[in-house]
């Protein structure tokens, strides 16, 4: 007996649930994108969307929904596209059947993101018509054409951000920096892009190096500046120690310019990182005009670095955190006599002198007379300046060179990159073929033991440059100083103290010693 086929022909629609033969106009909505704020992409923006206002509304078959729009805003990602966001939103949501957009490369530029949009539209039964391939994505052909289309669009997005980080790298190594100026303190952009200093900025700018040489912590440098009513570089009114640190750690306020301290990692995350030696970096001299002197930037460099290596930094002043008892090591605090009449007096003992348990014979010293056995020690340096300066710069060559130490960063780098690949081997293998999970797992964690290891040999390795680093800074101000020493000195110079004294001893009123950041000592 022959089979017979009968069909039953479908009476609803698959995505909806709408009776075939119900007409409803399909719902209409377009979206437009420019990647810049520039006046041209600007036109052009407004450009889409009248066309595309007027293109749905001359179709008798749509309803016009409106016009979703994103500008200024890359289509590498759409995390932070909140019109592309809203217009998948509200579809997902029923209220769009059809989506009408320029381009692929408009709608986005990474193949995950477009590709994952269409088909979670493309389950609701909603359509994107994309004008300029003419791909229409409920078409049987359309995943294909938009697999193709996309990849392209990604790899041209790649090779435009390749391009521009080679224009960027180019305008480096050329010596050119640019930053931005409207959250930069003290510089404003000259006509051709050039540093020029804003003078009632730079009145900030030199107060904060003043005070922070005068002793001040960041944290009170900031306490400062927020009671004075004095704007931050983004215009806020209250200042935090962050910021203050980064104008003092910035070379640009002397005039150099330290250029690609950062760089962008992922094209497709933007996503930008710290540069710790993944790229070259380029550090230009007397770039443009400084708001400090290079001595006063290196001092501040040198008293960040002593400061950074103590538990506790009090701030107070210019001795603060300083001077320290030769009998129990603790610091001397500052301590006020008389506060309330005419013989009012700083002095400075040791903080644990009537401590429990603890009685510290070292005697309290003020001031004047930390002032005077200063200038008495520091001209015994300069007595024999020539003898010292020749050995100082020998002895920094000897305990600061890092050459070996930089060769064995290096290897380690090496080596986290290749342990990192061959993670990377495993996974993507382990995507691909149905491995033994016990295997797989074991080699895993022996490549992540590998890597801790080699990342705790990196991290004890930079430590150790570091540290080098910052004991050549401190040789480097000591040396610029006695340099410019050219005789004997009679009076107090808070930048020469700051600059020359590491520390200073107290053991008794006729033993007090200053140790200088050479590590030469005086006793006076």
């Amino acid at each position: 007996m022959a089979k017979r086929v009968t069909t039953i022909p479908a009476t609803l629609n698959r995505f909806d649930s709408r009776p075939l033969q119900s007409v409803r106009k399909r719902r209409v909505a377009g979206y437009a994108r420019v990647s810049t704020d520039s006046e041209e992409q600007a036109t052009s923006y407004e450009a889409q969307v009248d066309y595309y206002t007027r293109y749905i509304k001359s179709n008798p078959d749509w309803e016009f929904v409106g016009i979703y729009t994103d500008d200024g805003i890359t289509a590498t990602n759409t995390s932070h596209r909140d019109g592309f966001k809203q217009m998948v939103e509200d579809a997902l949501a029923g209220k769009i059947d059809l989506i009408i957009t320029k381009s692929i490369s408009r709608f986005a530029r990474n193949t995950v993101d477009s590709l994952v949009t269409v088909r979670e539209l493309k389950e609701k039964g909603i359509e994107i018509y994309f004008e300029k391939e003419n791909i229409w994505t409920l078409d049987a052909k359309g995943e294909l054409l938009i697999t193709i289309m996309s990849s392209l669009a990604q790899e041209e997005s790649r090779s435009i951000s390749e391009n521009t980080t080679w224009g960027k790298r180019k305008s480096f190594a050329d010596g050119k920096a640019s930053v931005s100026f409207s959250r930069f303190l003290g510089y404003d952009r000259g006509p051709n892009g050039e540093f020029i200093i804003n003078e009632e900025q730079a009145v900030t700018v030199r107060y904060i190096y003043k005070r922070f040489l005068e002793g001040l912590s960041t944290y009170q440098i900031a306490k400062e500046l927020t009671k004075m009513g004095i704007k931050t570089a983004a215009g806020k009114d209250k200042w935090y120690t962050s910021s203050v640190l980064s104008i003092l750690k910035n070379e640009k306020y002397k005039g150099d310019a330290l250029l690609q301290k950062s760089f962008t990692k992922d094209f497709l995350t933007h996503k930008r990182v710290n540069n710790k030696g993944e790229v070259p970096q380029y550090y230009v001299e007397g770039h443009h005009e400084g708001i400090v002197t290079a001595d006063q930037f290196d001092q501040v460099q040198a008293e960040i670095l002593r400061r950074k290596g103590m538990q506790k930094y009090s701030g107070v002043g210019l001795f603060s955190s300083i001077i320290r008892c030769g009998e129990c090591g603790s610091w001397y605090g500052a301590k006020v006599w008389h506060s309330n009449d005419k013989y009012r007096k700083v002095i400075y003992r040791c903080n644990n002198k009537y401590a429990d348990g603890c009685k510290c014979k070292t005697p309290h010293i003020n001031e004047d007379e930390l002032k005077k056995l200063f200038i008495k020690a520091a001209n015994e340096l300069f007595s024999e300046r020539e003898e010292i300066l020749a050995n100082t710069k020998v002895m920094m060559e000897m305990v600061c060179e890092t050459d070996s130490l930089d060769r064995d960063l290096q290897d380690s780098i090496t080596e986290l990159n290749i342990i990192s690949e061959q993670m990377q081997i495993a996974i993507a293998e382990n995507s691909r073929v149905a491995l033994d999970q016990d295997e797989y797992e074991k080699r895993y964690a022996e490549l992540t033991l590998r890597y801790e290891k080699a990342k705790s040999g990196y991290d004890d390795i930079a430590e150790q440059i570091e540290s080098k680093k910052a004991k050549r800074e401190l040789f480097k101000g000591f040396i610029r100083t006695l340099e410019k020493q050219d005789g004997l000195t009679y009076e107090f110079d808070a930048g020469i103290w700051s600059s020359l004294v590491q520390e200073v001893i107290v053991k008794a009123k006729d033993d007090i010693r200053f140790i200088f950041k050479n590590g030469f000592e005086v006793r006076v």
